[in-house]
């Protein structure tokens, strides 16, 4: 006994090929152009300043205090602490 399937669909397996001398390829238009609105440029601009913001390091109110109660200190202030602090503020500019 022999038994027969039929095809689903009846597809032709073979694909037509492309004809010689096409490429397939779309010349791309030459006047095609983009405007932006004033607020959206500005609201890019406020997107980057909120990135920059958000990028800084926090500053520490409660560090800033405690360093301006030192400085006013005159016990604080003497040869040692202006020469370490001359030093590093050297070392931050010289590469």
């Amino acid at each position: 006994m022999s038994m027969t399937i039929d095809r689903i669909n009846p597809i032709d397996p073979i694909q037509p090929g492309k004809k010689p001398g096409q490429t397939g390829r779309v010349e791309p238009q030459r006047d095609d152009s983009i405007s932006l609105s004033r607020e959206a440029v500005e609201k890019s601009e406020l997107y980057r300043v909120q990135e920059l913001v958000a990028a800084a390091p926090d500053v520490r109110l409660d560090r800033i205090e405690e360093l301006r109660q030192k400085i006013n200190d005159p016990s604080y202030l003497n040869e040692a602490v202006i020469r370490a602090t001359a030093d590093k503020i050297l070392d931050a500019f010289v590469l």
